[in-house]
């Protein structure tokens, strides 16, 4: 039985630079657009069609004007399903992010090497497909700490999205992997993910704050979130590490780097591990591997 497509809708946006896109950007993905298209307006200005599944528009609309610095958003349009929907599912393929893990939608073929798991996938309504910088350099990061930290480590991820790292973290060994999210449209999205995967034995969707999570318990902490997503949960971040875990924190540009440092070191963290990848748009995305103290109280 074929499966309803769901409507999208499209959203034009006006930006006064670069930057000012952008931050439109990366705020309309963080709250869950599927995919944009972009050209030079007049002057310097950019022109910007985002693509939105009609049910996170609401949600996508709220993030574009918490930002909207001299920018300009228009009023949601449905979109014709042969116009977007399988164009965008056409364009996506496997995610090769390493000889131990790939990533890849159901309805694309890949033909796994040896020793290579398998994480899968679907687009739709939680950001993190393996496709975007920031979720590319997340998976790098935690499958060379699992490497490194060997089977049996216990991983938390933060913003779970569409569920990939904690699924991941699994396929690659960890013992537990626990994904926790505000959103209850990515805790859904990503409790699926967990069935498709038949991960369940070692993967658990929570919808709540880091807050709610008890201290202490993990070697490894992930964050594919935003600056000011990640920065006011820190502390809470942290005190969820075990003594002389490692945080990985993706979701940053170059310019969040120097902005951190004071907030990290604070907190008693040491970056062992940077990592940078360029967008097509030649935004510089950032991934940092922090070590928390040998048996500091955090």
């Amino acid at each position: 039985m074929s499966q309803a497509v769901r409507p999208f809708v499209q959203i034009e946006l006006r930006a006064r630079d670069a930057a000012g896109a952008e931050r439109l950007l990366a705020e309309a993905y963080a709250a869950g657009a599927a995919g944009c298209v972009e050209r030079d307006s007049e002057g310097t200005g950019k022109w910007l069609l985002l693509y939105v599944e009609a049910d996170r528009a609401e949600a996508v609309g709220r993030a574009l004007r918490a930002v909207a610095v001299d920018s300009e958003i228009g009023t949601p349009e449905p979109v014709p399903e042969h116009d977007w929907a399988q164009e965008w599912r056409a364009g996506l393929g496997a995610v090769v992010v390493s000889p131990r893990l790939v990533v890849r939608p159901s309805f694309v073929a890949h033909a796994a090497a040896p020793h290579q798991v398998t994480v899968l996938i679907e687009p739709g309504q939680a950001f993190g497909t393996g496709e975007h910088e920031s979720t590319r350099l997340a998976l790098e990061l935690l499958d060379a700490w699992l490497a490194r930290l060997g089977r049996g480590s216990r991983v938390l991820d933060l913003g779970t999205g569409s569920g990939v790292l904690a699924i991941a973290a699994a396929k690659l060994g960890a013992r537990r992997a626990l994904g926790v999210d505000l959103d209850p449209v990515a805790t859904g999205a990503a409790a699926e993910a967990v069935r498709a995967n038949q991960a369940g034995g070692a993967v658990a969707i929570v919808t709540g704050a880091v807050a709610a999570v008890a201290p202490g318990g993990f070697e490894l902490v992930v964050a594919n979130l935003l600056r000011r997503e990640v920065e006011p949960i820190l502390g809470d971040l942290v005190a969820r590490l075990a003594p002389g875990g490692v945080a990985l924190l993706t979701g940053l540009i170059a310019a969040d780097r120097a902005a951190l440092a004071g907030p990290l070191a604070g907190l008693g963290l040491t970056v062992v591990e940077e990592r940078a990848r360029s967008d097509a748009r030649g935004e510089r995305w950032i991934g940092l591997a922090l070590r928390a103290a040998p048996g500091a109280a955090v």
